[in-house]
């Protein structure tokens, strides 16, 4: 069976984490990777999305509350302490990615005690969304990742996300009602819903070993940092600095 790794790193800032998650894709692994990380409160926009369709922004201006863009698609997040994030990494092209993520994913959330089922991008419990799904590729390696809902206040996330748009686009996100783990009366120890994930995905992904970030991911972050991420034309249209 093929082993893997499970990355053990923190960055308090929201732009830092979006930065590692795109570096471990392009440093191009050999052996699947699985990375779980929270982020402090943010809105994340999917790759091609216009943030005017998808944010109250004189809400998050309001309220502090930063937006920023990933290099994956999918749609528009809502980021907070209560909300986990669960980065596959997969070398090749996995045919189905989604599919991988979504067994991970609701093996996990079947064995802390709620019926998953797979739906339209992502994860539900009944008919509220738990987990949402967003899929990034190179040549070589595909990057699949996760939310899954822990305690957050679905109130929040409407509080910053917009409705259903008049006018739908192919690149809008699909509006779901939100549940979280809270909300369906499941309250886990502390570490136990990060222990489940990693056991869910070391089942279908094979023995996972613990290690930091190596020095090459951490170069790769840097330079994301200086190209997209610490770049407010990134977070504002998608365009990278030169």
């Amino acid at each position: 069976m093929m082993t893997g790794s499970d990355v053990r790193a923190e960055f308090t800032d929201p732009a830092a984490n979006l930065a590692f998650d795109e570096a471990l894709l392009r440093e191009g692994p050999q052996e699947p990777l699985v990375w779980l990380w929270r982020n402090p409160v943010c809105v994340v926009v999917g790759r091609g999305q216009k943030i005017a369709r998808e944010v109250r922004a004189a809400e998050c201006a309001r309220d502090g509350v930063p937006v920023l863009r990933r290099a994956s698609g999918g749609g528009t997040v809502f980021h907070d302490p209560g909300n986990l994030n669960v980065t596959l990494v997969v070398p090749g092209r996995a045919d189905r990615p989604l599919e991988l993520l979504g067994q991970v994913m609701s093996a996990a959330v079947e064995k802390l005690g709620l019926p998953a089922r797979i739906g339209d991008r992502g994860i539900f419990v009944g008919d509220a969304k738990l987990c949402g799904f967003a899929v990034f590729r190179t040549k070589d390696v595909l990057l699949a990742h996760s939310t899954l809902l822990v305690d957050t206040d679905a109130a929040r996330v409407g509080a910053y996300l917009t409705g259903p748009p008049p006018d739908p686009k192919p690149l809008d996100s699909h509006r779901s009602k939100v549940a979280s783990l809270a909300d369906h009366g499941v309250h886990p120890a502390p570490d136990e819903v990060e222990n489940t994930v990693r056991t869910a995905a070391a089942t279908l992904l094979g023995p996972l070993t613990p290690r930091p970030p190596t020095p090459g991911e951490l170069a790769r972050q840097r330079t994301l940092l200086r190209s997209r991420y610490d770049y407010p034309e990134w977070h504002a249209e998608g365009r990278q600095r030169d």
